[in-house]
């Protein structure tokens, strides 16, 4: 023990990623979740709504949002999801975008949890809203096969770090035995290592998006 070389750093980050952080995340399971219904219920009820009222569309997406993502995911388009840009230039953009929502998203837990719960709210009906919109109009196609490359890994690391806020600002709100400051340092703790494992997630999904999804010749 005295003696022997220490492991690798690469080894440290392997059993963080694939076993610590997954740990964690059960250890939240109540705050992950009640991260999950936030995110999903608003996803799908709007995606499901808008195949019966799809000129609800309006009243959550504005025209030029609208044009936007018609065009990106034209079934004639040579690349999906995307007007321009390099892949390499485009995954340093998905890069910071995600991670900055990730981010976003845990921080706001300060705001004893409500930030959080916004956050969760508005990109769970944003994105039932694309989705729904472009189903209705036969654009489903290219948008899921451009979506479900990347999405596993992006959504859940935004849902994992709702949860990571949502248990901040529970720590906020109902320290315990503890002195509110004590409790919320642990759940800053706790958060920030969450937080280590989301951004791994969202670099996943980068890639995945910058230099696949967009093939439209893929099935």
């Amino acid at each position: 023990l005295l003696y022997r070389t220490p492991p690798p750093r690469w080894q440290r980050a392997a059993e963080f990623l694939f076993a610590d952080f997954p740990q964690l995340v059960r250890s939240q399971r109540g705050a992950m979740w009640a991260a999950c219904a936030l995110f999903a219920l608003p996803l799908v009820g709007i995606f499901v709504l808008l195949q019966y009222q799809p000129d609800l569309v309006h009243l959550l997406l504005d025209p030029k949002q609208i044009a936007q993502m018609e065009k990106m995911y034209d079934p004639a388009a040579d690349r999906l999801g995307r007007d321009s840009g390099t892949d390499w230039a485009m995954f340093g953009h998905y890069i910071m975008n995600n991670i900055s929502i990730g981010l976003r998203t845990f921080a706001s837990g300060l705001l004893a949890g409500l930030g959080t719960v916004l956050v969760l709210l508005f990109n769970g009906i944003t994105i039932g809203a694309v989705a729904g919109h472009l189903q209705h109009i036969g654009s489903g196609d290219p948008f899921w096969r451009f979506v479900v490359g990347h999405a596993p890994f992006e959504l859940t690391a935004i849902v994992i770090a709702g949860g990571a806020g949502l248990q901040l600002g529970l720590r906020l709100l109902a320290p315990g035995r503890k002195r509110r400051i004590d409790a919320l340092v642990d759940g800053g703790v706790i958060g920030a290592k969450l937080c280590l494992g989301v951004a791994f997630m969202l670099l996943v999904a980068a890639f995945i998006e910058a230099f696949w999804s967009s093939m439209a010749w893929v099935p």
